[in-house]
């Protein structure tokens, strides 16, 4: 594995446009689909998450990240607001002018760790330790009734 990304959505076909994002990513691996509220304070639709696992480098990661973005129509009007996809490289192999690696919040985010941990429950995040022991609160995630 070289890249984690992680993928929401909370907008229309919240299952096609994850899927959409995946077929432009073309993982080696995908958690579950979990439903989560949304993260940073802006009302709206709860999101379905998943993490994919790719054989990209970093720069690669970030291309596909933003294809899959346009692909799928993503406007930025809002800051943390609500999206057709929304696609971030939490950790890549090598760097990236575009990129801050890892993520800058991914240790804070449940929707990033428990989908992670489904994929690989021994992941280490860079900095931080090992995913199984960062701090978040993983009531906040629940495994969606729609799967991909």
């Amino acid at each position: 594995m070289s890249a984690v990304l992680s993928l929401g959505s909370n907008l229309g076909d919240r299952l096609g446009f994850l899927r959409l994002g995946l077929k432009v990513l073309e993982p080696l691996e995908v958690s579950r689909v979990y439903e989560t509220a949304p993260w940073g304070g802006v009302e709206q639709d709860d999101f379905l998450n998943v993490v994919a696992l790719c054989a990209w480098d970093a720069s690669e990661a970030w291309r596909r990240a933003v294809e899959a973005e346009i692909r799928a129509g993503r406007e930025r009007d809002v800051h943390w607001g609500p999206r057709t996809l929304d696609v971030d490289v939490v950790w890549a192999d090598g760097s990236d002018p575009a990129l801050e690696l890892p993520h800058p919040h991914a240790h804070e985010r449940a929707f990033v760790v428990v989908p992670w941990l489904d994929v690989d429950p021994s992941a280490e995040l860079p900095g931080h330790g090992p995913v199984a022991a960062l701090p978040v609160d993983r009531s906040t995630v629940r495994l969606a009734e729609q799967q991909l």
